[in-house]
């Protein structure tokens, strides 16, 4: 991988000697460890002229759920606490006799800003915008391995889950026991909080687990995640609790599977995300739901849970080959509860078999 991250700081510094600037100062942690293989709390990354070095502030060494620097790298750890690492890179810097420097303005706060500039008032501070996390948009095959992992990890844990009784459990015990089962089976641990819904509860965006207990008839939804390596899956499933489903339950699975599988199947490399959005929310749309679907269809997964491409009306620009997205429209109707489907898959093109699927526990409506 060392060769991995080495090309990876390579791209970011032609691009920053194009733009003008001699030096890039990367702070944001997934963007560090993107281009260094780690990023240990505070650590910041400096890549200047002649060699590029990871700034770590004094304080406990990263784990192994934090990655393996690249041994390419300068490491330079600060002597005290206290020190900020953003700032010691600008002083080395401009102690070097470097004119400019490409700062992530978007993730530095002003305090910050303005202490770099104290402590090197010569040195001209250009924005590098996002460049890093367009160049993290596309996946190598290593990164798609690791994203394919933690998607079995967590299709086990959901799997192990629902063999078990549900019934009287609390949604906040059963996210806990989820949350136990992703690292039992290798998980760093969750992508994000994991949500359990249930009854009137159940089809809620961003629902936080309550004390609510599990019901005979209660729709059931879920949606979880598994972190392996620092990258990041997610799945939602919903079920019905103990008995077959109502009709109306039925009836509103069935669409929102449709919307699913509308949206799945307009992935392929050149659709416009807006597109993809459009494909799934028109389903929705079209039986008099679409409001309660929400500002997204779908997003990027990596490092981090939520990047780009945004799946949105609005959103601009086309997906591209071994990019990996979400897929998770749901209906929530209320005082009655609704279904969510999350899916995390990789865009392929037609020739090699269509979009990947890596969470694939059943998109059956199961009776628990």
């Amino acid at each position: 991988m060392a060769e991995v991250y080495a090309v990876r700081r390579a791209r970011l510094r032609d691009r920053c000697l194009a733009a003008g600037s001699g030096a890039a100062l990367v702070s944001r942690p997934a963007n560090v460890r993107y281009l260094a293989g780690t990023a240990p709390a505070g650590a910041v990354l400096l890549l200047g002229p002649d060699d590029d070095v990871l700034l770590c502030p004094a304080g406990p060494a990263a784990g192994p759920q934090d990655g393996r620097p690249d041994e390419q790298l300068r490491l330079t750890v600060l002597p005290s606490t206290g020190g900020d690492p953003a700032v010691a890179a600008a002083d080395l810097l401009s102690s070097a006799g470097a004119v400019s420097l490409a700062v992530e303005e978007h993730h530095l706060t002003v305090a910050r800003h303005r202490a770099l500039h104290s402590v090197a008032p010569r040195l001209h501070l250009a924005d590098l915008a996002r460049a890093v996390e367009q160049q993290r948009v596309i996946k190598d095959e290593e990164e798609i391995g690791c994203l394919r992992t933690a998607g079995e990890i967590t299709d086990h844990a959901l799997g192990e889950l629902l063999e078990s009784i549900l019934v009287g459990r609390t949604e906040r015990h059963l996210a806990l026991e989820l949350e136990r089962r992703l690292v039992d089976h290798g998980a760093a641990g969750p992508s994000f909080p994991t949500s359990v819904a249930t009854g009137p509860n159940a089809g809620l965006r961003g629902h936080r687990p309550s004390d609510r207990r599990v019901e005979e008839g209660d729709l059931l939804s879920v949606r979880l995640g598994a972190v392996y390596r620092g990258y990041r899956c997610e799945i939602g499933r919903t079920f019905v609790i103990g008995t077959a489903p109502a009709d109306w339950q039925i009836e509103l699975y069935d669409l929102v599977f449709a919307a699913q599988r509308a949206g799945r199947e307009a992935l392929v490399p050149g659709a416009a995300c807006r597109d993809v959005d459009l494909a799934a929310r028109h389903v929705l749309e079209a039986a008099g739901h679409g409001g309660t679907l929400g500002p997204s269809t779908g997003h990027g997964v990596g490092l981090e849970i939520d990047e780009d491409p945004q799946l949105t009306p609005a959103a601009m620009g086309k997906l591209d080959a071994c990019v990996p997205v979400t897929v998770e429209p749901g209906v929530h109707l209320p005082g009655r509860g609704g279904v969510r489907i999350d899916d995390t898959l990789v865009v392929r093109p037609e020739a090699d078999g269509g979009p990947e699927l890596l969470t694939i526990t059943t998109k059956e409506l199961l009776a628990l």
